[in-house]
């Protein structure tokens, strides 16, 4: 028994052997294959120029969005630059409107001032007032223009409704018709914008 037990050990043994390493070899060829070495399919030329093309339309829709952003911001900073000018040159305008009045009594009372000092006239405090009023009244003219304040000299020339206003008609003697014969109220202008309106008279042809 125990040779038999023994042949037939070593009999078997190959064929155990045998087996072992035939089902190793089949595990081996049966097994789940890696991830990585799956082959990768690249992209085909259509769908590449298809991304390219929706790629090239993102970019150029996104720089038409930035030109416009860039261009309205353009524009904001001009309009912002525009008024804070626009205020610096105009924010006294109230202010010229007030004084501008000023200097219309200014210069009635030198007229009167004028008409008082005539030569027939021998009195020297009259001619002293009226040369004193002359000089302030020439000194605040300076300044007026010193600021962009300017008196209309509107006689002689032709009526516009954006810097006069017609207070009445006079015969056309000597000019001719529709032009500017005598100015009732001075209008000024402030840096070119008319801040108050010229009164005046408009010729007329006569009619007989």
């Amino acid at each position: 028994l125990p040779f038999f037990v023994t042949s037939l050990y070593f009999r078997g043994s190959p064929c155990v052997f045998s087996t072992a390493a035939q089902q190793r070899s089949t595990g081996d060829e049966c097994g789940p294959e890696d991830p990585r070495d799956e082959p990768k399919h690249p992209l085909s030329d259509c769908a590449l120029q298809h991304k390219a093309i929706k790629l090239e339309e993102q970019v150029r829709d996104l720089t038409e969005r930035y030109r416009k952003a860039l261009a309205d911001s353009e524009n904001v900073r001009r309009r912002t630059q525009k008024f804070v000018e626009d205020a610096k040159l105009f924010g006294i305008q109230s202010f010229c409107r007030d004084l501008v009045e000023v200097a219309d009594i200014l210069e009635k009372t030198a007229e009167s001032a004028a008409e008082e000092a005539e030569p027939s006239n021998p009195n020297p405090t009259l001619k002293k007032i009226y040369e004193g009023l002359s000089l302030i009244e020439a000194k605040l003219q300076s300044v007026f223009a010193k600021h962009g304040l300017q008196k209309m000299n509107p006689v002689g020339g032709k009526y516009d409704p954006y810097d006069h206003e017609i207070v009445c008609h006079v015969p056309a003697e000597g000019v001719q018709p529709g032009t500017i014969a005598l100015v009732t109220q001075d209008g000024y202008k402030l840096h070119g914008r008319t801040i108050r309106h010229a009164l005046v008279g408009v010729a007329v042809e006569s009619q007989e």
